[in-house]
């Protein structure tokens, strides 16, 4: 995919700023932390679990209730919770039977709100 920068998006001149790539660099988190970084994203890159963190946002849920609040079959939510439980979004508990997820810890919703306001501002 190809895109297009218009001339004010371009340098005229090809210069080397060393202190600021030195200060970049220096900044830069290791490589791996990056990959981690990507792959919690790419978590974020989903709607199904994107809807089933809003809905966890109000309370703890079985992956009954959360198939029937997102009208979906039990098998799809189970294999998302599965995902998010992967990638430390989501934690489980049992009672009995029933087991009920919920939010790992409070990181995950203010990750979701500082999206949320980017997208919608």
């Amino acid at each position: 995919m190809s895109q297009q920068f218009s001339a004010q998006e371009q340098c005229d001149t090809t210069v080397i700023h060393e202190d600021v790539i030195a200060s970049a660099r220096s900044n830069m988190p290791p490589e791996e932390t990056l990959y981690d970084l990507a792959e919690l994203f790419k978590v974020f890159g989903d709607t199904t679990r994107v809807r089933i963190l809003c809905a966890l946002f109000e309370s703890e849920m079985c992956v009954c209730d959360i198939s029937a609040l997102l009208n979906m079959s039990q098998s799809s939510i189970s294999h998302q919770l599965r995902v998010l439980k992967t990638a430390k979004l989501v934690r489980y508990r049992r009672e009995g039977k029933v087991v009920y997820y919920s939010l790992d810890d409070a990181h995950i919703k203010h990750i979701f709100d500082q999206g949320l306001a980017h997208v919608t501002e």
